[in-house]
């Protein structure tokens, strides 16, 4: 039954990006060539702007073949219950941008419509010349008026699939039964998290132990021990089967997989490695041997790409943004105390290297000259007049966006500190380093939620962690936009 839900699902994902691609392909042709969107129109005749039936003929029809196997490609069409939805967009819209690129590229050298025309002839020729022209191209503004539509509804269509998906398994219907293999801290876990998202459709059909006997949890009982797994998965029709055991427990989780080996059932194995996997760890293949690596690298590849390139292009227009700013912040440093303008401090980033943090000044000149490096508080005496205001304002920051230019820095990402107190947190507040893996940010999750300045160190490292776990294009959107409109002026901004 389970089987038949998903085959189902899968045509109604793919019936949905269909509609998505025919509607798009006609509102992209109605808005370049009958409503003539954008102004100046199509400069050209009437008579030569492609026919509807031109433009589905050659253009719609490898759209249609090119779209959907890009989408299988990227394994859109595999029904994953617990997929989150903001992961399903990026990846639906990275997989329509490389389709629509393919459509245009196979479009453009296999369905180039061309004719010979005649030129005008040259009084006395014995005969006439012709030359050969293409009769049409692809519009460019229709292609990006159909990759816009195509990504929208596309990502439109699905939500509302899953919204409906979500609704039917709230009900009790099209629901997966699941047995845990344990009833200790990792079961709990499983159990926790299946009570928490109901729109997963799982149905906890009980946990089996060695002893076969225990306390229920959340209302799931003990119902059989680890040798009866074979019968209760047949009678209680399991779909899948979660493994929730201790490392200590590797004789029993090898005869579990032996006792199920020729039932019908997804084995799901839940490592007992959760306090040392901190950054999301990666299975990685050795020559055929899969490796399970505790601590992957979570910004590389394509996505960190991706994220210098949306740091150089928004760095760059904030440096124009607040360009005549620069000049009044450092003549207001200048005439209110003595020193440089900028100030220079060792900060650690990105793999523990070293950089030098730019800032306007804001305290007085060497102001650690007798007590060595401290944290700033509330109503240091150390700041100027003018470098309290500045810091209340997070003013003092704006040079950082240099730092941002040449790559000591990200717009979002963990605050970066000084070396000399990364010394001190390394040793006593567990994982520490591990926020050294990603580059440092100019503002970052834990800094929009409250974290910042002389408050609590273990909440902010929990939040970095969970920027580094968690990291999405469209969550940088979402601190940057926290941080313009709730994070610039803050009560721990000293």
């Amino acid at each position: 039954m389970i089987s038949q839900h998903r085959t189902q699902q899968a045509i109604a994902l793919f019936v949905s990006d269909i509609i998505a691609i025919l509607v798009a392909f006609l509102l992209a042709y109605w808005l370049r060539f009958t409503l003539q969107v954008p102004i100046p129109p199509v400069e050209t005749r009437p008579q030569d702007i492609p026919t509807l039936a031109t433009y589905a003929a050659y253009f719609l029809m490898p759209a249609l073949f090119v779209l959907p196997l890009g989408l299988a490609s990227a394994g859109l069409y595999r029904v994953r219950r617990t997929y989150a939805r903001i992961d399903t967009c990026i990846h639906v819209g990275s997989a329509l941008s490389f389709g629509i690129i393919i459509t245009a590229a196979v479009v453009s050298l296999l369905f180039r419509p061309e004719q010979f025309v005649e030129l005008a002839p040259i009084p006395g020729a014995t005969s006439s010349e012709f030359v050969r022209v293409t009769q049409w191209n692809i519009s460019r503004w229709f292609l990006l008026f159909f990759y816009i539509g195509t990504t929208l509804f596309t990502v439109t269509g699905r939500v509302a699939i899953q919204k409906v998906l979500d609704r039917i398994r709230r009900s009790g219907r099209n629901l997966k039964k699941i047995l845990i293999a344990g009833d200790g801290p990792l079961a709990h876990l499983v159990i926790d998290k299946i009570r928490l998202h109901e729109e997963f459709g799982f149905e906890l059909a009980g946990m089996i132990t060695e002893s076969g006997s225990g306390a229920a949890y959340r209302d799931v009982e003990i119902v059989g021990n680890l040798t009866e797994v074979r019968p209760l998965v047949r009678d209680q029709q399991v779909d899948q089967l979660y493994i929730a055991l201790p490392l200590t427990a590797h004789e029993q989780i090898l005869q579990l997989l032996h006792d199920v080996a020729n039932e019908v059932v997804d084995i799901k194995v839940v490592p007992d490695l959760l306090q040392y996997i901190t950054l999301g760890a990666g299975v990685e293949d050795l020559d055929g041997v899969p490796i399970v690596n505790l601590s992957r690298i979570p910004m590389e590849g394509f996505p960190a790409v991706i994220k210098r390139a949306f740091d150089i292009v928004a760095a760059g227009g904030a440096l124009l943004l607040f360009a005549p700013l620069f000049p009044l912040v450092a003549l207001a440093v200048k005439l209110t105390s003595r020193g440089p303008v900028f100030y220079r401090q060792q900060r650690m980033g990105l793999d523990g290297r070293s950089f030098e943090l730019l800032k306007f000044r804001s305290m007085v000149t060497d102001a650690e000259r007798a007590t060595g490096p401290v944290w700033a508080s509330d109503d240091d005496a150390r700041c100027t007049p003018i470098g309290a205001v500045l810091r209340k304002l997070s003013l003092d920051e704006l040079p950082q966006f240099w730092n941002i230019i040449r790559g000591d820095m990200s717009l979002v990402g963990p605050r970066p500190e000084r070396p000399h107190f990364v010394d001190e947190f390394r040793e006593h507040i567990p994982h520490y380093m591990h926020r050294h893996r990603m580059r440092a940010g100019l503002t970052g999750w834990a800094q929009v939620n409250g974290w910042r300045g002389n408050t609590s160190l273990d909440k902010r490292i929990e939040y970095d962690l969970y920027y580094i776990e968690n990291w999405s294009l469209a969550l940088d959107v979402r601190i940057l936009w926290m941080t313009v409109t709730n994070g610039m002026v803050h009560e721990h901004a000293y």
